[in-house]
């Protein structure tokens, strides 16, 4: 579920299931390393990701067009009352006016609640893991006023070990849904702000790949690109009709046959088109001058990607995999791992209220 729609609450502690979660950035966490399709480009200095709601944010627009829909059939219906009104007015028209009244109020507030980040607002908000200078970098919120250098609204955390990186676990289609949170807290421990990295993983089975994921952006801050896995593939920074139509193709299964996506395909397009409207209205993030200073990349990096021949996007990176061009599900086992050794075993110690001790 998109973390947006069911946020954290700010002046409570942190869910007692996440602390229980909490990962640490110093140790392993599962059997395995590898990126699980989070990343927009890697180099020696900095790696950029997607934040949690990036892959489904064609139903949080649906949802906020359904509302502005909402709103816009009563003021219809109301100003069609306007131009025909009744020739006196009746007891009986008092409650269908309030109602209306009160639907207006109510789909206003979530289309705007939740359409202010959707429409108008940012193609994509990366999160910059910055390994130079140990902080994570993530841009938060369209500024629409900027100043010369100021950059989007932007939140920077350390990469250290008093920084609360949790497990959230959430509820979607009747199973238990997963993914990583960041909180920052004030004196007495409540919850001041939070932020989902990555992607989302539904079933305990799944949790496999979340914490192969923590392993990858520990070692990367840690020892850097050299010895990693390549990412399961780069999203692109420009996206492109094709890229939105696959987003959401992909999202009724990565490995549906093709009966039930011709099946489902009105339902695909009609996802796209709320994809692509979302996107059209929307500008490209910009960074702080401040952040853009320590994230300059050397031009003879050999780790800086995507570049050359390196596939990009959903598309590019099937048929470059077709070709054997670039791996499929690259990943490297973890030596100094001490835990259970089979990653779905592991997962689903994770999965329980009392995680493994590491």
């Amino acid at each position: 579920m998109d973390e947006r729609v069911f946020r954290y609450q700010a002046g409570l502690p942190i869910p007692e299931w996440d602390m229980w979660h909490r990962l640490p950035i110093d140790k392993l966490v599962g059997p395995e390393c590898k990126d699980t399709a989070t990343t927009f480009r890697i180099n020696s200095t900095y790696m950029d990701v997607t934040d949690q709601p990036y892959r489904d944010r064609q139903w949080q627009a649906g949802g906020v067009l359904t509302a502005c829909l909402g709103v816009a059939a009563p003021l219809w219906l109301v100003g069609y009352m306007l131009r025909h009104p009744p020739e006196k007015m009746v007891a009986g028209l008092i409650f269908p006016c309030l109602v209306l009244f009160l639907g207006i109020i109510a789909f206003g507030y979530v289309a705007f609640k939740f359409g202010r980040d959707e429409f108008f607002a940012l193609k994509r908000r990366p999160i910059r893991f910055n390994r130079e200078q140990q902080k994570i970098y993530t841009i938060r919120r369209r500024r629409f006023f900027a100043k010369p250098g100021e950059g989007d609204i932007t939140w920077e955390v350390p990469w250290n070990e008093k920084s609360i990186f949790c497990i959230h676990k959430g509820s979607s289609n009747n199973s238990n849904c997963y993914h990583i949170r960041h909180y920052s807290v004030d004196d007495k421990g409540n919850v001041v702000s939070a932020f989902a990295i990555g992607r989302e993983w539904q079933g305990r089975a799944n949790l496999q790949g979340l914490l192969s994921q923590w392993n990858y952006w520990c070692w990367y801050m840690k020892q850097g690109p050299a010895d990693l896995p390549k990412p399961a593939l780069f999203f692109s920074e420009h996206e492109s009709i094709r890229e939105s139509f696959l987003f959401c193709m992909y999202d009724f299964g990565m490995r549906a046959s093709a009966t039930y996506r011709i099946i489902m395909m009105p339902f695909i397009l009609l996802l796209t088109s709320h994809r692509l409207m979302a996107l059209w209205t929307c500008r490209e993030p910009t960074w702080p001058k401040s952040v853009e200073q320590v994230s300059n990349v050397a031009i003879d990096d050999a780790y800086n990607q995507p570049r050359g021949d390196t596939p990009v996007g959903w598309a590019e990176t099937a048929l470059a995999q077709e070709r054997h061009d670039y791996p499929y599900d690259p990943k490297m086992e973890m030596d100094n791992w001490h835990g259970e050794k089979d990653g779905a075993a592991n997962a689903s110690l994770w999965a329980e209220d009392v995680p493994p001790k590491i």
